[in-house]
């Protein structure tokens, strides 16, 4: 089993935060474009050849997600290229200018928002939606 587990070695656990979930059809493929075109960071990808048991791929700016080789009929079983995931990110612009010219597939340019974001949209290579900006949400009320 191949096993990359750089957080171990680091020694620092993230902070508790929620972490969305992806399998795919290709797992390898689909870690690839989110670390090297994307620009997520590779932490841990445990695989026996082609079949990808976990993999957690963490964003630099907070957060991550994880994900697998998609096993129809198991328990955590999901069709793969249905998510839609935001990421924050204090740079869209940055990020768009960067993925454009990797030639990705833009879903909906950067532009700014009614509600006061500024964000852009691709489509990755399995059919999943993601969404970057620099929205982080509205205080939260105490009640």
């Amino acid at each position: 089993m191949n096993t990359t587990n750089e957080s171990a070695t680091a020694g620092t656990r993230p902070a508790p935060t929620v972490w969305p979930t992806l399998q795919a059809r290709d797992a390898n493929a689909l870690i690839d474009f989110l670390v090297d075109t994307v620009g997520f960071l590779r932490t841990a990808v445990y695989a026996d050849g082609d079949q990808v048991a976990h993999a957690q791929l963490d964003w630099p700016e907070g957060g991550g997600v994880m994900l697998g080789t998609h096993q129809p009929g198991s328990d955590w079983s999901r069709e793969p290229g249905t998510a839609g995931i935001y990421v924050v990110t204090d740079d869209p612009d940055g990020l768009h200018a960067r993925l454009r010219a990797a030639g990705v597939e833009m879903v909906r340019d950067v532009a700014d928002q009614e509600y006061g974001n500024r964000e852009l949209s691709i489509r990755d290579p399995e059919g999943n939606l993601w969404s970057f900006g620099y929205y982080r949400g509205e205080p939260r009320q105490c009640a």
